[in-house]
């Protein structure tokens, strides 16, 4: 069934995909058959051959290595700063007709320490009208070539001597590429500049990072440059504005027009700059006398708060956790249309996309809050202090994904942290299969490229690791010094590391050495024994990760928890893996039912942990750790030894356990049972495990399971709930569950109008292509998919006019649609698979004058199929309809 399914199918994901007792490839360490560290000079020949006992000099013998390469490695280094930037003063307005911006900039500079003559500023796409000294009516002579103008100063300026330049110009931004993090790097957007686009409103609005915002205004756009800002922006008097720092006045324009003035008194990277305009209704609180404003479109007004939920409270935690408050005098947040990312932290005004806009019953399912506490935490780590070059993006963006795993800690609980947690390893360890990296990467091929699993995901992991080696109160007071010591300037990876050496006296290079600056993660396998005789039991830890491609030998910190009996507390240890293979030994009175290695799930690595069944039967009900738990469902995933605790599993506190639980319960279940999932369908607490209990109920064919459906339609105010339920009618009861359908077409919900779109294409009635037609633009990603794949189902049952008026308003989505991928393709496929339908007519009618009509309208949709294939502009795109996955083709 569509919706309990996808969440299962979520579950297989994360079973499968990603844990912490992972089964690790087959990778071969050295020596497989003893315990042996082998050692290799830096020729790559064997010098020594180490065990454990015993240490024994040998002849060398060769292995075979790459060739060696004697050239220096690729190196992006950090910006060279020959002038400072003080201060930018911005006076903006727009041509919306045209799309460009008509500014003056006005900057304050000094140089940084050598002498200087000239000045260099990336100004991308500029046509320049004026360039002079502020106050003066002479010009300065400068060199342009279209992405940086060289201005001679006429005169020499030395260290300390300031000067201001005035530089008057018309900025055209367009798109040259993008990444997959940040789809455009236009820098500034018009979205329906022209009024073109019904329904859509129009904005302005910009996205800097990397180095975009010099599409829109000159600067030193480097992330190790800062400077303080004015913005004085002129828009018609309809639109609201929103830049960084405070408003400090409005003017009304004899023409109609609005002049904002907003101004920030700290400095911050050019990166960071920011400016919104549009129709925005704004909602205002307060923290610590700080503003807290967050801007939506008008019909989002009541859901605001919901939409930004417990941003007040998330500044707090941060202030208090880093005994640091919140660095900045005010805190907005936007949501634009068809932004080009996902969220982006400008120094106190965030531009989110347009994912985050929903109404309050929305967001049951699917609150905001990981991405909100992620861009509130870079106003400390980013903004307070920024990564000096993007080789260091981590120092960015690890410690905002670290903070998604403190909010939830805090909120709601260390296994909701935990849970996401997994996330994030799998994340990283897919991605570190077939490009793993140093955390600091100075030989990035594209600055883009650093936008990856390991600048957030395993920055983050890191950041865990490092909160267990030194302890929460160490961990929390060395990023105070860290912050406060490197206030308002650019940081390195070194500049993190010295201050927790100064907080706790520790030497952390080897921390430090193996996660920042070398690449990979520990592939560990794992096996035990018992001597009985000796009462010793032993842990053996191999470390099998590549030694080409990853770290050789990490120094691992592990606490392993020996438990003897159900219900006792087990025996704490704690150890340090520095061998590639390292066997421990503990005494111990009686054999263990459990050696639990890494009992507090703090390592980033691929574990296989070679339990038995019994083991993992013995773990999930003694060990407290949702991990632990996680890990030992795992472990026995598709065994009977599952089913059989499954009634067990679905009581668990944590609901992602209920959900597997629920996912392993057989179809033959007792009226107890069935009772109690009855009562999770309607009680329990989490959206999800409502929906997947209604989903179970109706595949074991529960009596109840039209009624239930009904009254949860009724009363349950989660749409995701809901739109399981007309599911579950749609298959038991079709009249009822039209009926339904009728009622609830007005919700704004995606699941809900995947669901009756599919209920209405079954019916095969005309009458219900409005719907779609209505919802085209109200559902995106994979229920896209399906979505228009109803649509165009529907569409085809009719005739070849009602055909054509639905291609074209698919092709409008699949080659205007600036947005979204996912709607595009969709559109496309849509097309094609109406093409596919008169393909096929045309090639079974007998009827000649009928397959004539059937070839031509073939041909009308290939040159359609032709027009969005070359006018689409994604690289991810354009490679799926150039390999033909979607057969885009005029076969």
């Amino acid at each position: 069934m569509r919706n309990y399914l996808a969440f299962i199918f979520g579950l297989i994901f994360l079973l499968t995909s990603c844990g912490t007792a992972k089964q690790a490839s087959n990778v071969a360490s050295p020596s497989e058959d003893s315990d042996e560290i082998v050692v290799m000079d830096n020729t790559g020949i064997i010098t020594e051959e180490r065990f454990l006992d015993t240490m024994d000099v040998v002849a060398p013998r060769e292995l075979d290595v790459p060739e060696i390469n004697f050239e220096l490695p690729k190196y992006n280094g950090s910006h060279l700063r020959r002038n400072d930037l003080l201060h930018t003063t911005l006076k903006l307005k727009f041509n919306w007709e045209k799309e460009q911006v008509i500014g003056q900039a006005q900057l304050k500079l000094q140089p940084y320490f050598y002498p200087m003559a000239r000045v260099t500023l990336d100004a991308k796409n500029f046509q320049f009208h004026k360039v002079a000294y502020v106050g003066s009516k002479d010009t300065l002579a400068y060199q342009y070539d279209g992405a940086t103008i060289t201005i001679d100063l006429g005169k020499i300026y030395r260290k300390g001597e300031t000067y201001e330049l005035m530089i008057d110009y018309t900025a055209s931004p367009a798109a040259t590429g993008g990444s997959a993090a940040i789809q455009s790097d236009q820098g500034l957007f018009f979205i329906n500049p022209r009024g073109e686009e019904p329904g859509k409103p129009q904005q302005i609005w910009t996205q800097g990072e990397t180095e975009w915002n010099s599409r829109w205004f000159p600067t030193i756009d480097k992330p190790n440059e800062r400077c303080t800002q004015e913005m004085f922006i002129t828009v018609q008097d309809e639109f609201k504005t929103l830049s960084n720092g405070l408003l400090k006045g409005s003017v009304k324009n004899d023409d109609g027009t609005r002049t904002d003035h907003w101004q920030m008194d700290l400095p911050h990277a050019p990166y960071l700059f920011m400016l919104a305009v549009g129709d925005f209704a704004v909602v205002k609180d307060e923290w610590e006398n700080i503003p807290v404003e967050y801007y939506v479109e008008p019909k989002y007004e009541k859901s605001a708060r919901a939409i930004f939920s417990n941003t007040v409270e998330m500044l707090d935690f941060f202030s208090e956790k880093l005994d640091l408050k919140y660095p900045w005098p005010k805190y907005s947040q936007i949501v634009v249309r068809d932004y080009v990312s996902g969220a982006m932290e400008n120094t106190t005004g965030v531009i989110y996309g347009e994912f985050v806009q929903k109404h309050e019953r929305e967001l049951i399912d699917n609150h905001n809050e990981r991405i909100l506490a992620h861009e509130l935490f870079h106003h400390w780590f980013g903004d307070y202090v920024t990564c000096e070059s993007w080789a260091n993006l981590t120092m960015n963006e690890g410690f905002a994904n670290y903070s998604e795993y403190l909010w939830f800690e805090h909120k709601y609980g260390v296994d909701e942290a935990d849970y996401h947690l997994l996330t994030e390893w799998g994340g990283y360890i897919s991605s570190a299969q077939s490009n793993a990296h140093p955390l600091i990467y100075h030989a990035h091929d594209d600055k883009e490229d650093m936008f990856d699993a390991h600048s957030y995901n395993k920055g983050g992991a890191v950041l865990h690791m490092l909160r267990k080696q030194v302890g929460d109160e160490a961990f929390w007071a060395a990023l105070n010094l860290y912050l406060r010591d490197n206030a308002y300037q650019s940081v390195e990876v070194h500049d993190l590391r010295l201050a927790f050496e100064e907080v706790t006296g520790q030497d952390l290079n080897w921390f430090f050495d193996q996660w920042y600056l070398e690449q990979g993660h520990p592939v560990l396998n794992i096996t035990y024994g018992y001597d009985e005789a000796r009462k010793k039991a032993t842990i053996k830890v191999e470390q099998q990760q590549d030694p080409v491609t990853m770290f050789q030998v990490f120094q691992l910190p592990v606490d392993i928890d020996i438990y003897l009996e159900d219900g006792q507390q087990p025996i704490k240890n704690n150890v340090f893996v520095n061998q590639r293979i390292q066997t421990f030994e503990f005494e111990v009175p009686s054999k263990p039912k459990l050696i639990n290695f890494d009992s507090e799930k703090m390592l980033l690595a691929e574990i296989n942990t070679n339990k038995t069944e019994a083991e993992f039967l013995f773990q999930f009900r003694n060990a407290k750790k949702f991990l632990d738990r996680y890990e030992a469902l795992q472990g026995l995933s598709g065994s009977e030894a599952l089913k059989n605790i499954a009634k067990e599993v679905i009581k668990d506190n944590f609901w992602v356990i209920r959900g597997l639980g629920l996912q392993s319960l057989g179809e033959e279940l007792d009226a107890e049972t069935i009772d109690y999932i009855r009562r999770l369908a309607t009680e329990d607490p989490h959206s999800q495990i409502r929906a997947l209990s209604l989903g179970k109920l109706s595949q074991i064919g529960d009596k109840s399971i039209v009624d239930l459906s009904k009254k949860i339609i009724d009363s349950d105010q989660s749409y995701t709930v809901i739109a399981t339920a007309l599911d579950v009618l749609i298959e038991k009861d079709r009249a009822v569950a039209l009926e339904y359908a009728t009622k609830l077409e007005d919700v704004d919900s995606e699941q809900l109008i995947e669901v009756i779109g599919a209920l209405y294409t079954e019916s095969g009635e005309a009458k219900y292509l409005p719907f779609f037609e209505k919802n085209l633009n109200n559902i995106d990603g994979f229920m896209a998919l399906s979505f228009y794949e109803s649509y165009q189902a529907l569409a085809t049952k009719g005739d070849y006019k009602t055909a054509s008026s639905a291609v074209e308003k698919l092709k409008e989505i699949a080659v205007n649609d600036g947005q979204s991928i996912m709607k595009r393709l969709a559109a496309a496929k849509s097309v094609n698979d109406i093409r596919n339908f008169y393909r096929t007519q045309a090639n079974e009618s007998e009827d000649e004058a009928a397959k004539n009509a059937f070839e031509k309208h073939v041909e009308e949709l290939n040159e359609i199929m032709e027009q969005i294939k070359e006018q689409e502009t994604n690289t991810q795109l354009k490679q799926i309809y150039d390999s033909r996955l979607l057969l885009l083709d005029k076969v």
